[in-house]
């Protein structure tokens, strides 16, 4: 059909670039669209696809730096803010994910080691729909957000793990004695890891401030030493997929690392984009109708039962329901690295073709449902809530415990403060050094416990809980305060106030000047508008700075 493989590849191109469209507008990601891609023009549709060998070094490429990117993101700051709860609910889901599906599988009549891969590509959650979606809602930073990231954070070091141990042992080594070769891939790890850390110490830092003054050199450095470590990783039997991971944590603590991730997330979603053509290509719609019943039933896996274990374990930490619930439902689908490690399996002859076609339709069908899952988590939340109420158990949760902990029943504040995050914080700050008293409300037990530990007043709750008014001390206060953007948490923290007689006043915090005309009409006194009041604030403060410039003064505020 085609002459030369730059007209193959740029047909590929506009094909792909109008699926994509479609995908967007049925809202689905694009990892499906790219499946669909590949498929319609491999063997089994158009077989327009025959330059193999140049789409599969892209979708090599698109591999490493995703790994590469990956470690980039190993945020120390996430992993303190919420490690307990990822390491605990990512740990717990994985394993009993990994035992129900192997024992499914298994059921299915299906070999142990294919068992296995099912299993392990069934334990994981995709990092790139999650982050997508939850971006897209403006819920990354939100704390079932951070939960989620942290989690993901748990998985993806687990499969940097997991490919190790693949690579490490191929089919060959799986049935004789590994001992040896154990101890040989230990020692190599050790002295390729020893090496790296060297570099990250003595090496890296100045090397990296002097290309910053060429943002593209640096650039060029970050893909080099990403490409250069994931083939020395090869090369020492691992897997380019592990040494791109480990290029990227060796820059994880730079101060470069947030542009670099920034610069390159674009270039890498590209080349991504030939691995799942790729993957398409290689399928045999044949063996997907085979593989049908399983695929639908495993798939329950990963849409039920993976939510479902994320909302008992993470309600089990004392988190509140709504927190809970939407961070169970973000997780259910499996991950873009199921598919990669599928493909890794297929070629150290692991598995077979068959069972890469099996784990290819989990992932289409968990990623095409729990898309809408996530996008409407808010509204499906609202009709499970009547059926959740283990989640309210006021005697066993932890936050229960710690609210009866610390709540002294004779408590007299000025002000109830609901949302200790970033703005909250900051006026709780101000009111308590202008005299007020102040309580602190959170739905983050993490928050509670640490400012409890810097002295404020301080219980766990969450607005929407109408329990939780029964031990605020609304008699005394003057003012409830939100500082959560949420039109529709007002409205619920509005009713509650009012049908339990408070007297006092009523701030509510807004994101627009839409929804603050909105909750005034609706009894709100007073609405506050962070960013505006802020850019009001800057401009003041930049008016009278350029007015004593003027003067020949200087204006300090």
């Amino acid at each position: 059909m085609f002459t030369d493989p730059f007209s193959e590849i740029a047909v590929v191109l506009v094909v792909a670039a109008g699926v994509g469209v479609l995908a967007f507008w049925l809202r689905q990601p694009l990892i499906i669209a790219f499946i669909f891609v590949g498929i319609l023009l491999g063997p089994a549709g158009l077989d327009w696809v025959r330059a193999h060998d140049q789409v599969d070094l892209f979708a090599k490429l698109g591999i490493g730096l995703l790994l590469f990117v990956v470690g980039l993101k190993l945020d120390p700051r996430l992993i303190r803010s919420v490690g307990r709860v990822a390491v605990a609910a990512g740990t717990g889901q994985m394993a009993i994910t990994a035992a129900v599906a192997y024992a499914m599988a298994r059921g299915l009549g299906m070999t142990p080691m294919t068992a296995f891969y099912v299993a392990a590509a069934l334990m994981f959650s995709s990092t790139v729909i999650i982050v997508k979606l939850l971006s897209d809602k403006r819920e990354i930073e939100s704390l079932h957000g951070r939960i989620a990231l942290g989690i993901l954070i748990m998985q993806d070091i687990v499969v940097v793990i997991m490919m190790i141990g693949m690579t490490a042992y191929g089919a060959e080594a799986l049935d004789a004695g590994v001992g040896r070769q154990a101890i040989d891939v230990i020692a190599k790890g050790i002295g390729f890891l020893a090496v790296i850390a060297i570099l990250t110490r003595y090496v890296l830092p100045p090397l990296l401030r002097s290309l910053a003054r060429w943002p593209e050199l640096l650039t060029l450095f970050a893909i080099a030493w990403a490409i250069g470590l994931a083939s020395l990783g090869t090369g020492l039997g691992f897997s380019k997929e592990v040494g791109a991971f480990v290029a990227g944590v060796s820059l994880a603590a730079t101060p470069y690392r947030a542009i670099l991730a920034a610069r390159l997330v674009s270039l890498r979603d590209f080349l991504l984009l030939f691995f799942f053509i790729n993957l398409g290509v290689q399928i045999d719609v044949g063996d997907l109708r085979a593989v049908l019943g399983p695929a639908i039933l495993l798939s329950l896996v990963a849409l039920l039962l993976k939510p479902l274990l994320i909302m008992l374990l993470v309600g089990a930490m004392g988190y509140a329901r709504r927190t809970a619930v939407t961070s169970g439902l973000a997780m259910g689908q499996i991950s873009e690295f199921s598919l990669i490690l599928a493909a890794l399996g297929l070629s150290l002859g692991h598995i077979d073709a068959s069972t890469m076609g099996l784990i290819t339709l989990l992932g289409v069908i968990s990623f095409g449902l729990s898309t809408y899952v996530i996008l409407y988590s808010h509204w499906i939340y609202e009709r499970l809530a009547p059926a959740l109420d283990f989640f309210q158990d006021a005697g066993g949760s932890p936050a229960a415990a710690q609210n009866q902990a610390h709540h002294e029943p004779e408590l007299v504040v000025d002000t109830i403060l609901f949302g200790l995050g970033r703005y909250g914080r900051n006026l709780a700050q101000e009111l308590q050094q202008r005299g007020h008293s102040v309580l602190g409300v959170d739905y983050d037990p993490e928050r509670v416990r640490f400012w409890q530990g810097q002295g404020l007043a301080t219980l766990f709750g969450d607005q929407e809980d109408a329990e939780l008014f029964h031990v605020l001390p609304l008699a005394a206060a003057k003012w409830v305060v939100s500082t959560i953007p949420d039109r529709d948490k007002s409205l619920v923290l509005l009713h509650e106030l009012q049908h339990n007689g408070f007297g006092g006043g009523i701030a509510l915090t807004s994101d627009s000047l839409q929804h603050r005309e909105f909750l005034l009409d609706a009894g709100a006194d007073v609405v506050l508008l962070p960013f505006r009041d802020a850019a009001v604030d800057a401009a003041d403060t930049l008016v009278l700075r350029g007015e004593g410039y003027a003067d020949g003064e200087r204006v300090t505020t």
